[in-house]
């Protein structure tokens, strides 16, 4: 036998067709199941953000479009409800930093990003939290977000729950197989160029991406906020790709050469690929340039064994 666990589940177990009137009562159910202790006027806040403080725009959808706007909705609910609702605005971003710092792609990114940079010895986690906070600083999507927020509360506590839980799921969504948080940094490198990577002094981490969040009404988005649009989604990542793919090719091709030819090959593979000549990576080596030559040779012998097979 089935056991219905919400009203939520009960509702839609046996209604396929419910409107959008059935679902914001249906969801103002379910909050009322959860948290019986939150005053009406939170919850109410709360399903304002679910429906993005406009519930009308869903009265157009078919009924299976509504059914997948509604999987959607509480997919949203689900964040919010485990990791951010009723936490500190500080516990709250940590927690969305671990979440994201936990997905191998945009790991990865980021090591090849720190290890291409000036300063190699900055953890992932930092160089996250400099891009999160350009991704509030520079998405439309976000500012649209955050300023819908701010008209569905006042409570500065709840905001930053809500706020935190939009840029999680927002982060997650899959775009060709990836998550979009990944396209996104590789945008934001892009964006970067030779700059390289700016340090954010550790002790604002939490102020800079949440004390200095303005969700007073103006005439811009947010006072905050630059107006930039919405980067393309299928913006190429051919250079990135590529500059992963040397990196493997390197380091499959320098393990293959030390485990036939020794350490020593390796030194001069890496010399060659710095663009140094046959007498000048001889005389690194304290070798004759005879001698390098034969080396050069084996070397090439054996990528060429190596990339045939």
């Amino acid at each position: 036998m089935q056991v219905v666990t919400s009203p939520l589940e009960a509702e839609f177990s046996t209604n396929q067709h419910a409107t959008v009137e059935d679902l914001v009562r249906v969801w103002r159910w379910q909050l009322a199941f959860d948290y019986a202790n939150l005053s009406v006027a939170t919850r109410e806040s709360i399903v304002c953000w679910l429906f993005e403080n406009n519930p009308e725009r869903l009265t157009q959808l078919n009924p299976k479009q509504l059914q997948l706007v509604q999987k959607g909705i509480a997919y949203r609910y689900r964040i919010l409800k485990h990791r951010y609702l009723g936490q500190a605005p500080e516990q709250s971003y940590r927690r969305l930093l671990k979440r994201l710092n936990s997905l191998a792609l945009l790991q990865n990114k980021i090591r090849m990003t720190i290890a291409l940079s000036r300063d190699r010895r900055r953890r992932t986690i930092e160089v996250l939290q400099e891009f999160l906070q350009d991704l509030l600083l520079r998405d439309r999507y976000l500012q649209q977000q955050i300023k819908a927020i701010a008209s569905c509360t006042d409570d500065l506590r709840l905001r930053h729950a809500l706020l935190f839980a939009t840029v999680e799921e927002y982060c997650l969504r899959p775009v060709r197989s990836q998550p979009l948080i990944v396209h996104r940094f590789i945008n934001y490198m892009r964006r970067l160029g030779s700059g390289g990577i700016t340090k954010v002094p550790r002790s604002r981490k939490i102020r800079i991406v949440v004390a200095q969040l303005s969700w007073e009404d103006s005439d811009r988005t947010l006072s905050l906020l630059d107006a930039q649009a919405i980067e393309q989604y299928n913006e190429q990542q051919d250079v990135t790709e590529q500059q992963q793919q040397c990196e493997e090719v390197k380091q499959q091709l320098s393990e293959y050469i030390e485990q036939k030819l020794g350490f020593l090959a390796v030194k001069w593979l890496n010399l060659y690929l710095q663009g140094q000549s046959q007498q000048a990576i001889a005389t690194r080596l304290n070798m004759t340039t005879k001698e390098v030559y034969r080396l050069r040779e084996k070397v090439c012998y054996h990528a060429t064994r190596l990339f045939q097979n």
